[in-house]
């Protein structure tokens, strides 16, 4: 019985751990390594993506008003009473001012119709075909500053992670020698040689290490999960971090002041293709006083019976047409001209957002330099 409790343990003992396992994965990860995986994890990423599809299919929209639009149309009608009409009575030999009723039409009637339709000209379409590219490229652009937003905020944490190690030790150590600095004290004070005040000193100053430490295996712990956040990966999952930070890796790193362009920064380029889209607006907008020219056609085919059963007893006729139509715009209350002024000053607003974007990139440039340099320089004097 004792041998069958041990089986029965044991099996249950590894069906547990094979739960567990399969539940909760491990990542020895470096930096390179969290970034890969938030890109292709991180809610935010997708969604972008998400975005490009979006667009590709308002595309798809514009590219539709621009195409033959073919519609069908069926109809049956069973006229419970034929609707009368009145005619003159001299039509049928009465007195002048008298009206005859008459009912014209047949009980049932049955239609069936095709209709085509077809853009010519329309200004506001031509110029939505032509902004389908800047378009994509406003999205795929907003993709990239997503990534770099993305492989930003996981490599601060990451590296905040890593110096975090450090501090652990550095505070170890420094418990390691109040634990003995206090053994010394206590050894004085018992044999007459020191003051209970400096036992009193050194135990506070081992407590405020140990609660320094709780503190920082705290914020460590939150770091993991934040990081984990970030890269969309599962809080169960175990999350190791294998790379380190040397000295001479820090100050290989310097900054090159001065060597950077603008159209280099995926932010500025998406400030760009926002002012391309602006100036697409002002001529869809202008462009709305203009004419616009459509073909329609349609074929009809149309029976009228006294039975039920219309399309055996009934007589079908066949009617078709062809037109041109043209759409001109006179007035309409100043309307157009406020989407004009509208879009213009959008247009003003993205090109102030341009100029105001590159004084804050050469801000963040100097100061980034500055403070990068100052703290190199700390670290070697603190050494």
């Amino acid at each position: 019985m004792s041998l069958l409790k041990c089986t029965w343990l044991s099996t249950l003992l590894i069906v547990s751990l094979q739960a567990i396992s399969q539940q909760q994965s491990i990542h020895e990860f470096s930096a390179k390594d969290c970034v890969e995986y938030g890109l292709k994890n991180n809610i935010q990423v997708k969604n972008t993506l998400l975005d490009i599809q979006i667009q590709q299919q308002d595309n798809r929209v514009t590219t539709a008003r621009a195409l033959p639009a073919i519609n069908g149309n069926a109809n049956y009608t069973d006229y419970l009473k034929i609707p009368t009409q009145l005619l003159p009575g001299e039509f049928f030999g009465q007195p002048a001012g008298t009206y005859v009723p008459i009912q014209f039409g047949t009980k049932y009637n049955a239609s069936g119709s095709v209709t085509l339709q077809q853009t010519l000209f329309d200004g506001q379409v031509f110029i939505g075909l032509k902004a389908r590219k800047t378009s994509i490229d406003y999205r795929r652009q907003n993709l990239a500053v997503t990534e770099d937003l993305i492989r930003e905020n996981i490599l601060k944490i990451y590296y905040q992670l890593v110096v975090s190690k450090t501090q652990i030790q550095q505070i170890n150590a420094n418990m390691q020698r109040s634990q003995n600095l206090l053994r010394v004290n206590s050894e004085l004070f018992k044999n007459g040689f020191g003051e209970q005040i400096d036992v009193d000193r050194t135990s506070v100053q081992l407590a405020n290490f140990q609660t320094s430490k709780l503190s920082t295996e705290n914020t460590i712990n939150n770091g993991y999960y934040s990081l984990k956040l970030l890269m969309g990966m599962p809080e169960k999952d175990s999350l190791v971090l294998t790379d380190s930070i040397t000295d001479e890796q820090l100050k290989q790193g310097l900054l090159n002041e001065g060597i950077y362009k603008y159209e280099e920064r995926n932010d500025f380029q998406v400030l760009q293709s926002q002012l391309k889209l602006q100036q697409f607006n002002v001529k869809a907008a202008k462009v709305s006083f203009l004419p616009t020219v459509s073909l329609t056609g349609n074929f009809l085919r149309q029976g009228q019976g006294t039975d039920f059963n219309i399309f055996k007893t009934g007589q079908f006729f066949t009617s078709a047409y062809a037109g041109l139509n043209l759409n001109v715009p006179i007035f309409n209350g100043f309307e157009k001209d406020a989407n004009i002024k509208k879009a213009k000053l959008q247009l003003q607003q993205t090109q102030n957002q341009i100029d105001n974007f590159k004084n804050s990139i050469d801000n963040d440039v100097a100061e980034a330099t500055n403070n990068y340099h100052a703290a190199i320089n700390t670290l070697d004097a603190q050494k």
